[in-house]
């Protein structure tokens, strides 16, 4: 039988001193009403209430019985209160500052239509993999190399001016012995102030000869390409970031830098399984090309052990 619909069916009738008003305000019909208290009553033993044509009146054993049943009741409502709460809760979900605010909002909505109410924060990269490990936040898409991501990004160089040409070499940078004024730079945004961005690209200065300030970080995006703009150096950044910006991107002619994400969640929550359908989503946002991705295109995103947190992002 249920119990708990029989317990509140009781708790009702006794509420409204009847059965037809009790089994109104319980939501459901006066036969459901009587068949469930008659039930419970097998159940128990014993009867629950002297039943006249206008009243039902609680028998001794129905007093008895009322607080315990109610106290039944109220439990399983704070239950389901408690569940709904939860599932309101928002999921939040440490992101790069290069998603867009169209690429989260679009996000944000898929996420909603899966059940999942998702809040993404953007932090730099050693921000998100401390806020993890924190437990600041239920899950981040930390910054890794391109080898171990789900998600790589190319990197390239954008200028403000149309740089003419298919490639863009760093060691065109270099000046010459006789230019004056000062050098071109390429800036790094904080997100690839990382080692397996930055690193390489201060290897490749260093071996073509450009001076040491002709790699820059800048302190946000914003100052980053400021200085694009204002001056003929180049951003460091994707395809979609360069679009963003209004500049104009090619691929570097040494190598191809690549940016690598993965999607990580805190040990103690249990990600909702709907989170894992949202691989195309998080791709876009964070300028991956699916075309060279296959899962990415059947929406897979997959979920790294919180058990390789260490030092990602450092």
């Amino acid at each position: 039988m249920d119990l708990l619909g029989a317990c509140r069916a009781f708790v009702s009738v006794s509420d409204h001193h009847g059965f037809t008003d009790g089994a109104a305000a319980a939501g459901v019909s006066q036969p459901v009403a009587s068949r469930r208290v008659a039930a419970l009553e097998e159940l128990l033993g014993a009867r629950l209430f002297e039943r006249t044509v206008r009243r039902a009146v609680l028998t001794a054993f129905g007093r008895e019985m009322l607080p315990h049943a109610r106290r039944l009741v109220e439990d399983a409502d704070g239950l389901l209160h408690e569940a709904a709460t939860a599932r309101r809760r928002p999921w939040r979900l440490a992101v790069p500052d290069i998603c867009t605010t169209s690429g989260l909002a679009r996000l944000i909505a898929d996420a909603r239509g899966l059940g999942i109410a998702l809040e993404p924060r953007t932090e730099p990269p050693a921000r998100r993999a401390e806020l993890l490990l924190a437990g600041g936040i239920q899950a981040a898409l930390l910054a890794v190399p391109a080898a171990e991501a789900v998600w790589p990004v190319p990197l390239g160089l954008a200028a403000a001016g149309d740089p003419g040409e298919g490639y863009v070499h760093v060691e065109t940078l270099r000046l010459g012995r006789t230019e004056r004024g000062p050098a071109r730079r390429v800036w790094l945004q904080p997100e690839d102030d990382v080692p397996h961005v930055r690193d390489p690209l201060a290897r490749l200065r260093d071996a073509v000869g450009l001076r040491p300030a002709q790699l820059a970080i800048a302190k946000d995006l914003t100052t980053a390409a400021a200085e694009v703009h204002a001056a003929p150096d180049f951003l460091l950044c994707s395809v979609l970031q360069a679009r963003a910006l209004g500049l104009h991107w090619r691929p570097m002619g040494e190598f191809t830098p690549q940016r690598g994400y993965v999607l990580r969640t805190a040990a103690r929550d249990t990600p909702p399984p709907a989170l894992t359908r949202l691989g195309v989503q998080l791709g876009r946002c964070l300028g991956a090309d699916e075309a060279e991705h296959p899962h990415l295109a059947q929406g897979a995103a997959v979920l790294v052990p919180d058990t390789a947190n260490e030092g990602v992002g450092a």
